[in-house]
């Protein structure tokens, strides 16, 4: 199989994140919950993964790294303990669905909240966005700018450094949903006023699934989104005030965080930039070869200087899933079609019906992947158009 689909989610691992997590399996008891070797070896593991993730996304305290398990967790429970009753929040046409159902659902007033109000960064037919439509979405009630680092769909990016400077400049809380950037982009809390960055560990982190979490910067208060067992302060009737416990009840994925923090060490020792100018190589390379074949549309900016490893495209008016299938079994490349999780970011594109063919590359594909997929699209291109 060539896999393509790594947006969603990474297949190839290096080897020490494998190892970690099988060592993991067979010596790690419950951290917090006991002082044999068994917990203390889980607790030291989770305490130097946050130390790690912390250094790597400029978070100041590494005990405001909270684990999740898995990014959607963690922009619940950002967005659900910061937003409250008749707040009105900023968020854009790229935002994927962790971003958009929680936001939504705080608009029709659940959780016996007055309604939140939202506004809508617009993104054009490419994919982009004008910042200088941000000042005209203020109000009074703004309290927080919501937004993906990269959409998961054209791999066109948000000028984070920008909208945290708005942000700041207008004392708005900032959150960043770093799906398709952390691991690949370097991404510092502190230089572009992120107030709480949310992570995955499965995707460009190249961890295993079930893992993620929060950095959350100095003076940031984050209502729990769940409550119970800690380990600690047992006999409080409440969740814990302190970080991380505040926002980590139950039993960590210790096996999951082992194989996260051996895979943060693969990108330091490899080094970010080497993997981002691999993908985006690969990203241009396929692009490259695609963009000419008649009967074929691109998707997204390929003239920003930096996007995340993603290319769109459709087959004349194929549907994009009957694509994906003859990809599949015909030639044994996996990719993902349909909506993605990005419905306001397909009706920008125009895609709504179709849908969309999204090819997504890693560390781990090659040039020789690259050519193969690029052929099979010139072929079904030329029995479809």
């Amino acid at each position: 199989m060539i896999y393509l689909d790594n947006a969603a989610t990474t297949i190839g691992k290096p080897e020490q994140v494998i190892n970690a997590v099988m060592k993991a399996m067979t010596t790690m008891g419950n951290a917090a919950r006991g002082t044999y070797s068994g917990a203390m070896l889980a607790a030291e593991t989770i305490y130097d993964a946050r130390v790690k993730i912390a250094d790597m996304f400029g978070c100041k305290n590494a005990e405001r790294v909270v684990f999740t398990s898995n990014i959607t967790e963690a922009l619940n429970t950002a967005i659900n303990g910061t937003i409250k009753s008749g707040d009105h929040v900023i968020t854009t046409d790229l935002e994927h669905n962790s971003v958009l159902r929680p936001l939504y659902a705080l608009a029709h007033g659940s959780g016996g909240r007055d309604h939140v109000s939202l506004s809508f960064l617009k993104a054009d037919r490419s994919g982009n966005v004008d910042y200088g439509d941000l000042p005209g979405l203020l109000t009074d009630r703004t309290r927080a700018i919501v937004c993906t680092h990269a959409s998961n769909l054209t791999g066109n990016m948000i000028d984070i450094e920008r909208a945290g400077r708005f942000a700041r400049e207008n004392g708005l809380l900032f959150i960043v949903d770093s799906a398709q950037t952390a691991g690949t982009f370097p991404i510092n809390m502190e230089a572009m006023n992120i107030d709480i960055l949310c992570f995955t560990g499965h995707k460009g982190l190249m961890g295993p699934q079930g893992t993620g979490g929060l950095c959350i910067g100095s003076g940031i208060e984050i209502e729990p989104l769940k409550s119970g067992g800690t380990g600690v302060h047992s006999y409080d009737r409440y969740q814990p005030d302190e970080y991380p416990a505040r926002l980590e009840a139950g039993t960590l994925n210790s096996h999951g965080i082992a194989g996260l923090s051996a895979a943060v060490d693969f990108i330091r020792e490899t080094g970010i930039d080497t993997i981002r100018e691999k993908e985006d190589k690969l990203m241009r390379r396929f692009f490259a070869e695609v963009s000419g074949i008649p009967g074929v549309k691109v998707y997204g900016d390929y003239d920003a200087p930096r996007r995340a490893p993603i290319t769109l495209i459709n087959i004349g008016d194929c549907g994009s899933g009957i694509v994906a299938d003859i990809l599949s079994e015909s030639y044994g490349i996996a990719v993902r079609p349909g909506a993605h999780c990005a419905p306001r970011m397909h009706e920008a594109l125009g895609t709504k019906e179709q849908g969309a063919v999204r090819f997504s590359f890693s560390w781990f594909n090659t040039n020789e992947e690259i050519d193969i997929a690029a052929e099979a699209v010139k072929e079904i291109a030329g029995q479809i158009v």
